[in-house]
Order: structure tokens, then C-alpha cells, then sequence
């Protein structure tokens, strides 16, 4: 856990993940694209789970709802549920070594994506294979250095 926790770069994380999550991407890397504000959720609530819950996800995906213009719940739903899984780990994930946590960050962004791509199955959208799991494995790609990112960016300006 930080020991000081700075809200402006809370604030700024999750102003650039929603961006880069609406950012236009090639086309045939489209599918490549990290779930950015999963990586917001799961690293704000890893490193502050008494600051960063479960309904603060829940607001930050039905942002997501909003912007992506996906019928609203979705991402609100998912981002909920990584806070949660994150909540009921983060005592053991920060023991964790880099590549676990990395392993980590796969498993709850893919459950993430996993139940959206449920959720819009069931809604009528069409069948994509097993694709919508790149995202969580481009994401946990980035994490090392995300996560080694926000933290020298919180301590410097926290």
C-alpha cells in the first residue's frame, strides 16, 4: 500500500484511461487494445482499497457505459466486479512478485471481458471466438509498467 495517496493523480489516471479507451485504434490492432480503466480499478484498489472500493468502479464503468455508448451497466457491472476480486486479494497480491502479479492482473481483466462479452451475447451482439480475451493479456503486458508508472508519479507528487 501507498502511504500517501495523491487524488490528482487518481484523478488524472483515470481522465487518461478513459481516453485512451475511447482512443482510435488501427483497425486490425482494435482488438489488441489494454482495458485501460480495468488497469485504473485494479491498480487504485490494489493500492488503496480504504480509499477505492467497489462503488467507485462501479461510477468509473458507468462512465465507461457512457462513452463507449454500450447499453448502460456493462462496463459498470465488470469494473464492480474487478474492485471486488481485487478487495478480497489484494493481501496476497501484494506479496506477490511481479510476473504473479501480472498473472493476476490476466485472470480478473479476463473474467472482466468474459462477462462482458457474456452480457453482450446476450443482448444480440455477434460471436467473436476467444478474441476478447486480448485486452487482458495486453494489459497484463503493461502492468509492470504501469504500475511502476503511477507509483513513482504518486510518490513524487503525493
Amino acid at each position: 500500500m501507498l502511504s500517501v495517496i495523491s487524488y490528482p493523480v487518481f484523478a488524472f489516471s483515470v481522465v487518461v484511461a478513459l481516453v485512451l479507451s475511447i482512443s482510435l485504434f488501427p483497425v486490425g490492432w482494435f482488438e489488441f487494445r489494454p482495458e485501460w480503466l480495468g488497469l485504473v480499478v485494479f491498480y487504485w484498489t490494489f493500492r488503496a482499497p480504504a480509499q477505492f472500493g467497489i462503488l467507485l468502479a462501479w461510477c468509473l464503468g458507468l462512465l465507461l457505459d457512457v462513452l463507449e455508448a454500450t447499453p448502460l451497466g456493462v462496463n459498470a457491472l465488470a469494473m464492480g466486479l474487478i474492485a471486488f476480486l481485487v478487495l478480497t486479494v489484494h493481501q496476497r497480491l501484494r506479496m506477490y512478485p511481479m510476473p504473479q502479479q501480472c498473472l493476476m492482473v490476466f485472470l480478473l481483466l479476463g473474467i472482466n471481458q468474459m462477462l462482458v462479452h457474456f452480457i453482450k451475447q446476450m443482448l444480440g451482439g455477434e460471436d467473436a471466438g476467444f478474441s476478447y480475451l486480448w485486452p487482458a493479456l495486453t494489459s497484463a503486458a503493461a502492468w509492470p509498467v504501469f504500475c511502476v508508472l503511477l507509483d513513482n508519479i504518486n510518490r513524487k507528487l503525493g
